[in-house]
């Protein structure tokens, strides 16, 4: 019972986190370099990742705990090689994330405080490519989740 639960709320927390940045990327971002100029878009970033890096976060320590968890009581060398390659793709992508919610997303709030229009721009434009990075890292996480079986 508690395996199941472990493994729920794992991949309910995959899916936030890969699902949020596939929103984020693919819709949100297209739409708003539409409509919005950089005084309205980047606030509007700002306030986006103040809550979804809150979820996220919340996500990422779930998956990471959950992973760990049910790694070591199945054995890591009993662990099939997807499980390894998840874990491993795991942890660079929480190492990214953290990247960006240490980092780059108090200097985008910094820089959207002031005004700084370019330097938000550019600071977001980081972020784009941390979350690209991640994206491809979920797909292949995925992969070598359903690989495992």
């Amino acid at each position: 019972m508690l395996r199941q639960l472990a493994l729920l709320l794992h991949l309910l927390s995959a899916m936030a986190w890969i699902g949020g940045m596939f929103f984020a990327y693919f819709c949100l971002r297209p739409a708003a370099g539409q409509v919005l100029q950089p005084p309205q878009r980047l606030p509007l970033w700002t306030a986006t990742f103040e809550r979804f890096l809150l979820y996220t976060a919340v996500a990422v320590t779930l998956l990471l705990v959950t992973g760990i968890g049910m790694l070591v009581q199945t054995g890591f060398r009993n662990a099939p090689a997807g499980w390894l390659v998840m874990f491993a793709l795991g942890v660079v992508m929480a190492a990214a994330f953290v990247f960006v919610y240490d980092v780059l997303f108090p200097l985008l709030r910094e820089h959207c405080a002031a005004s700084a229009w370019p330097a938000a721009g550019e600071t977001l434009d980081k972020i784009r490519r941390l979350v690209l990075l991640n994206l491809v890292l979920g797909a292949l996480t995925v992969i070598a989740a359903v690989s495992a079986r």
